[in-house]
């Protein structure tokens, strides 16, 4: 689903100015909202994307006039062509893609149904291929873009009871290497990033249910502390920037 009836033209021809142009899934906040501060405040006319519009836009009261909020189901596969068309005809470019959205459960292994674990597949997953294939089709004509994938450390190493989670995120690192093979020699560079424990409401609702897993968190952390989204948000905007202009296909722990 994707409503652009908040974005004025006028306001939109305004701001891009030249400016690159970004879109940020699930940008309403965690690592999303992090990610779309560095780029604000580092010029960048940033999207973000979510399912709730009402915390879209609180979002974008702080991040500013160079952010635009618009809503979108990444979840809703058919829909994704006309948000990106939209987007597109809005803005003229995307210059940067962040495939930020995701979902997560806890379950034991058993538990988990079908339909459970290809829920999170298609939005982990199939999502990320269909708006990267769509953004990707713009990227190619003007033989320039960035795409970045949030994956995991859970795609590292074993992590209990996250069993669709951990593979979603595998299928991420898998998936940005061969579009890093494929695309860079036409200009398009695809990288991720795996981020360890960051905090997150997601993250600290999980560890506060369960000492047990949470004392493993700390053991398998060298700082002995959890991250913070700002930290993501900096690995994000040093593979936006030329500062990268030679890295491609690597999945940054």
């Amino acid at each position: 689903m994707y409503r652009d009836h908040m974005i004025n033209k006028k306001t939109v021809i305004e701001k891009i100015n030249n400016k690159r142009v970004a879109i940020v899934t699930g940008g309403g906040g965690g690592l999303g909202f992090a990610i779309a501060k560095k780029f604000t405040e580092n010029g960048i006319t940033t999207i973000i994307a979510g399912r709730d519009l009402e915390k879209l836009n609180k979002a974008k009261e702080q991040l500013g006039d160079l952010c635009v909020a618009t809503q979108c189901d990444v979840s809703d596969l058919k829909s994704i062509p006309g948000y990106v068309q939209n987007i597109v005809t809005l803005f003229g470019q995307v210059d940067i893609l962040v495939n930020n959205a995701g979902i997560n459960m806890k379950k034991e292994f058993t538990e988990v149904s079908d339909e459970e674990f290809q829920n999170i597949l298609t939005t982990n997953v199939s999502a990320v291929f269909s708006l990267s294939r769509e953004v990707v089709k713009h990227m190619l004509a003007r033989n320039t873009g960035c795409i970045i994938n949030i994956s995991s450390m859970a795609a590292q190493y074993g992590i209990p009871k996250v069993i669709a989670y951990s593979a979603s995120k595998t299928a991420i690192d898998g998936m940005t290497r061969a579009m890093a093979v494929e695309l860079s020699p036409k200009g398009i560079r695809v990288n991720a990033i795996a981020p360890g424990f960051i905090y997150s409401d997601m993250t600290a609702k999980a560890l506060d249910s369960d000492p047990e897993r949470k004392a493993k968190v700390f053991g398998r952390t060298p700082m002995g502390h959890m991250g913070q989204p700002e930290d993501i948000g900096n690995a994000a905007l040093y593979l936006a920037s030329d500062a990268a202009k030679y890295v491609t296909g690597v999945v940054l722990p």
